[in-house]
């Protein structure tokens, strides 16, 4: 037996098989999507499921890309809607007539990654001030977080959608990206995580005249890299989805995220599940591969504090 080799065990051969028939039935409805949209329509409806295609089709991608067509891109002049007459933007470049859904797809990449680097930047520096400096109603501000995360979309609709019109970035990507921003969930996060960096690092930082930011990007940020990668995760699936707040502040086709998009091509008295699973398959892409790039991160980021030494 070699050196360090783990010892086989009916405990461990049982947690490996109830992990892999875990895996398997989160991993069925993606399989499910991805093979639903390459079968005909008839196929999809049968009251008799198959669960791998009869017949391969791309029938339901050629729908979903001939339904509506958009320029591919609409670059706006920065605040532009602030200025003009009727609070519209002024865009100075339009890309080429493409398929909507790719525009839409694109829209909704954009808002989720831009929704993603923000929030870790701003509950970063939000979670390592509350961590690691003292200052008058620190708990209290703490506290308000906490319990500002148990509110939900909806309670807070009115006011949000009063200071979005305010701002004039209503039916704008960005209407859907500056509330996320705020999300209490990513304060009370890296607060967490920076709990665990030592005082006496911070202090040898000091005495060698480092300042607050070199402090914060050279020690604090590696040292909370796993929890920002978990949040990077979170952020971007949390915006992806939230739906409710795409179908209020966004109302024109070109602004559209992918489902939205999708949720207009059904009409109000069937729905084309061929052009729905096609669409679904189509945003998950992005998901999976964000997953795949941070799945370090967010792997170390759960499992951090659970063994010690």
């Amino acid at each position: 037996m070699k050196l360090g080799a783990k010892r086989v065990t009916p405990y461990r051969v049982a947690s490996v098989i109830i992990l892999v028939i875990l895996a398997l039935l989160f991993l069925f409805p993606l399989y499910w999507i991805v093979t639903g949209s390459m079968k005909p329509v008839t196929e999809i409806l049968n009251p008799e499921p198959s669960f791998f295609p009869k017949e391969f089709t791309m029938n339901n991608f050629d729908r979903l890309f001939a339904k509506r067509t958009a320029n591919l891109w609409d670059l706006a002049v920065p605040f532009s809607s602030w200025f003009s007459a009727d609070h519209k933007p002024i865009y100075f470049s339009s890309g080429p007539s493409a398929p909507a859904a790719f525009r839409w797809l694109i829209n909704t990449v954009f808002m989720a990654v831009a929704a993603m680097i923000i929030t870790c930047v701003t509950a970063s520096m939000a979670g390592y001030a509350l961590a690691k400096k003292r200052f008058r109603g620190r708990g209290l501000l703490f506290s308000l977080i906490v319990c500002a995360m148990a509110l939900p979309k909806q309670v807070i609709l009115i006011p949000l959608i009063k200071e979005i019109s305010a701002l004039h970035m209503w039916d704008n990507l960005w209407a859907v990206i500056v509330p996320t921003v705020g999300w209490p969930f990513g304060v009370f996060l890296m607060k967490q995580f920076s709990e665990s960096v030592p005082g006496e690092i911070l202090e040898a930082a000091r005495i060698d005249g480092a300042s607050e930011w070199y402090t914060f990007y050279s020690v604090v940020v590696p040292m909370i890299k796993p929890g920002i990668g978990a949040l990077a995760i979170f952020t971007f699936i949390n915006s992806w989805n939230d739906y409710f707040l795409q179908l209020i502040m966004l109302g024109s086709g070109s602004n559209y995220t992918i489902s939205l998009g999708i949720a207009t091509l059904q009409s109000e008295t069937s729905i084309d599940l061929g052009i729905l699973m096609a669409g679904a398959a189509l945003a998950a892409i992005p998901i999976i591969i964000v997953f795949l790039a941070f799945q370090k991160y967010f792997t170390q980021g759960i499992t951090m504090g659970a063994v010690k030494g």
